[in-house]
């Protein structure tokens, strides 16, 4: 294991390197959280692809291809499809918005007082996101080093959390190119064929597993739509999508860049349940459908080859916790704890705006690894996560964007009644269970709906604003929220 070991410790050095590099880039707010605004096609593609799909994405979707076969691939895939329809409905106009977070966007939309809500609802989805990417760290540090499980979570989650804090958003997205080409090559062109192989092809594939396994929808309709609602839609609203989405350098490059990576996403979904069948085949009697990545890397591929996959596991986990991180850092300084800081202090006070944001990523860092020390069930944690986020911020976001007589209203008592109803029903039906995210997001629908119609309208000149900065026609306008009655 040498040459593998070599390999692991090359890439996380390499990591770091990367965020000593970053560091040099980031001189203003801008540069720190969104890169500048100044991403090309290429690596705004990369880095968004490199973002959605992590650690759950890969070792998840290669489990979910173990235990049903080629419908595995549908909650990777419907990753694909939501970041595609992102990318060509909404990224566009989101990029001519200039803003840092979904709340600031709310706030704009809005009036100025719908993000503090928000804001904590989004924290929450970003932490928990963090959290569960963290804990991915101890599967495969476990694999390569034998490594007691929090050690694992420490040193993987401080290599992040180090890079992260560095350099910002420039040194995620150096770092998240590297991933995505160590993912391509790792997964897409060396894990796949090979699996392939060992399994005797897919004819010997299919003389030897269940006729099911090769039913497109034999992971049941149900659960293709439950992925639908969660994963689709949830890539629609997530700040740490959304903070891609402001990287980019034009709502063109938004546009095509993030349809580019769409598809890739939906290869990658493909690619990860022909592996987990292959798998099946060569092992069919796992403990667990999780293990099957894992088991198929350590067993099956040659020396140097196993270390780069592994490596490739490693990116996709990093490359997820690095964009939760600092999406996390973001919301809490400035859609929570700036608005506190204004509250006590003078608006026009001088701060060191990338020395503030840097000091919240540490924070945050610090607090992701050791909640994921202290949390057992990544499964539950997500789903927790993506329910608040589905049922609380998806009505208000998509319908501040497509109708035009939401008001700052109906959004808030959306968010309430959505983030209320889910936690209500989670505890009722089970945090597993499908119905608090359909009857959740039923009732922040309806309450939008109802509440928005009940109340005054949206201040004439406050829509004048948001149809302005839609339209990018005025791009020098300030990003912070447009006070209420304004």
């Amino acid at each position: 294991m040498a040459i593998d070991y070599t390999v692991i410790v090359v890439y996380l050095l390499g990591m770091l390197v990367m965020g000593w590099w970053g560091m040099r880039r980031a001189k203003s707010k801008s540069d720190f959280l969104v890169a500048g605004r100044r991403l090309g096609p290429a690596m705004y593609s990369g880095t968004m692809a490199a973002i959605v799909l992590g650690g759950a994405s890969t070792i998840g979707g290669v489990g979910l291809g173990y235990q049903y076969g080629l419908s595995g691939a549908w909650m990777v895939f419907t990753i694909g499809l939501g970041l595609l329809a992102l990318s060509v409905f909404f990224s566009a106009r989101i990029a001519r918005l200039k803003v840092y977070t979904v709340s600031e966007m709310l706030d704009l939309r809005y009036g100025g007082r719908a993000g503090v809500i928000t804001g904590v609802v989004m924290w929450a989805y970003t932490l928990m996101l963090a959290v569960t990417s963290t804990i991915a760290y101890a599967t495969i540090f476990d694999v390569l080093f034998d490594m007691n499980r929090t050690l694992a979570i420490v040193l993987g989650g401080s290599i992040v959390v180090a890079y992260s804090t560095l350099g910002g958003m420039w040194s995620i997205t150096l770092t998240d190119m590297v991933q995505f080409v160590v993912k391509t090559i790792g997964v897409l062109l060396l894990l796949l064929p090979i699996a392939v192989v060992k399994a005797g092809g897919f004819s010997e594939m299919k003389a030897k597993l269940p006729t099911e396994y090769f039913d497109p929808l034999g992971i049941g309709g149900e659960t293709i739509f439950t992925y639908v609602l969660i994963y689709t839609f949830g890539m629609l609203i997530g700040q740490d999508i959304w903070q891609r989405v402001f990287t980019a350098r034009s709502d063109r490059t938004a546009k095509w860049g993030g349809t580019v990576a769409g598809t890739y996403c939906l290869v990658y979904a493909i690619a990860g349940a022909v592996i987990g069948t292959a798998a099946k085949v060569l092992y069919p009697n796992l403990a667990s459908a999780d293990a099957a990545f894992a088991t198929i890397v350590k067993d099956e591929l040659p020396v140097g080859v196993r270390g780069l996959v592994l490596a490739a596991a490693l990116a996709a986990v990093m490359s997820t916790s690095s964009g939760a991180l600092i999406a996390c850092a973001t919301v809490a300084n400035n859609d929570i704890w700036s608005r506190l800081r204004g509250a006590v202090r003078p608006a026009s006070e001088e701060h060191d705006e990338v020395k503030g944001n840097r000091a919240f990523i540490l924070i945050m860092g610090i607090g992701v690894i050791a909640t994921a020390i202290a949390l057992n069930n990544v499964v539950e944690a997500l789903t927790v996560a993506y329910n608040l986020l589905v049922g609380g911020l998806l009505v208000p976001i998509l319908g501040g964007l497509l109708w035009k007589r939401g008001t700052v209203h109906g959004a808030l008592a959306s968010v309430i009644v959505g983030g209320v109803a889910v936690i209500g029903l989670m505890a009722a039906y089970g945090i597993l269970a499908n119905e608090p995210v359909y009857y959740g997001l039923l009732a922040s629908l309806a309450v939008y709906v109802i509440v928005s119609l009940a109340t005054p309208a949206t201040d004439a000149a406050v829509l004048a604003v948001w149809r302005e900065r839609l339209a990018g026609r005025d791009p020098e306008l300030r990003s912070e929220p447009v006070p209420a009655g304004q």
